[in-house]
């Protein structure tokens, strides 16, 4: 017999709504099972994202590293990037892109070079490795992605797409009066 997930668990559930609201009465425990749903499809998203770079040996944010060099040399907007716009760009700190850029570079995916026009700041750029192994996956980390949202239709997905921006754009709005 399959075990029943949390969420496929109507008695477990109700005892968890029924404890919420011992600390907020009014909250409505749709509320509750709307946060919990999210939850567990951010939490399988977030891993099947993980999953589907982890055959080419890295983490998905050292994958966006090496997607943002590309896309950067692809567009033709520059071949190298120096490493405050890549970690602008990925929204980490800059002490987490050395690290990155640091692992990328021993693993010979990139390579960095000193900046012609300041020699205290150094530039970041794709192997030929690097580059050959984003082609090779991006397809496959696509396909993943695709495959995720494929249950809905085209009109499901745009009102999904809707109601993300209206919620995220609330969730900041509160953020900031917190």
């Amino acid at each position: 017999m399959k075990h029943k997930t949390w969420l496929e668990d109507k008695e477990k559930r109700q005892k968890w709504m029924d404890f919420m609201q011992n600390f907020h009465a009014d909250i409505d425990p749709k509320t509750i099972r709307l946060m919990d749903e999210l939850g567990f499809v951010s939490r399988s998203l977030f891993h099947m994202r993980e999953q589907s770079v982890d055959e080419a040996g890295l983490s998905f944010a050292q994958y966006r590293v090496l997607m943002h060099l590309f896309f950067a040399e692809q567009m033709g907007d520059r071949s190298q990037l120096n490493p405050s716009e890549i970690s602008d760009r990925q929204g980490v700190s800059r002490n987490t892109m050395s690290s990155f850029i640091r692992n990328l570079e021993e693993d010979g995916l990139i390579e960095r070079d000193l900046d012609p026009d300041d020699r205290r700041r150094f530039n970041i750029s794709l192997t030929d490795s690097g580059r050959a192994l984003v082609s090779q996956h991006t397809r496959n980390h696509l396909k993943t992605i695709d495959s995720c949202f494929s249950t809905l239709t085209p009109e499901e997905q745009e009102t999904f797409f809707q109601l993300l921006q209206k919620l995220g754009a609330h969730v900041a709005a509160v953020r900031q009066n917190c």
